[in-house]
């Protein structure tokens, strides 16, 4: 019998280490509102690691949204942690989320970590930028 597959190149597993993709990052990549920003940062994260450069751009702030995100196949994101997280309740316009991402650049291992802050616009979660 053989095996049904599910998209290509996307593993069962959700790339920010939560759940299932198809319950997790999947329906944020294809357009449902991030629930907080916690999701929608775990979103982006996915989306980097999955080259969904739509992803990204359309959930930055247009005032910080750079023109392009350019893919840099010498790199692999490969693992999430979420260190903690601050507002973004239902009531609220502005949240954080400080996290620690890592990766393999050319084979060699390292760590981005960012205090991100997002807004609220046209009613959704958006990436504003790192947290001064």
């Amino acid at each position: 019998m053989a095996r049904k597959r599910g998209p290509r190149n996307v593993s069962p597993v959700c790339p920010c280490g939560l759940q299932a993709y198809a319950q997790c990052c999947g329906p944020i990549h294809d357009g449902k509102p991030a629930a907080d920003p916690e999701a929608l940062m775990r979103s982006r994260f996915s989306a980097f690691a999955l080259d969904r450069a739509d992803h990204v751009l359309r959930t930055w702030h247009p005032q910080t949204r750079p023109e392009s995100v350019a893919n840099d196949p010498g790199l692999r994101w490969t693992r999430l942690e979420v260190l903690g997280t601050s507002g973004g309740g239902l009531f609220e316009a502005e949240g954080t989320v400080e996290f620690r991402a890592h990766y393999r650049d050319g084979g060699t291992p390292g760590i981005m970590e960012e205090n991100s802050r997002f807004v609220r616009h046209d009613g959704q979660w958006v990436y504003w930028g790192p947290q001064r």
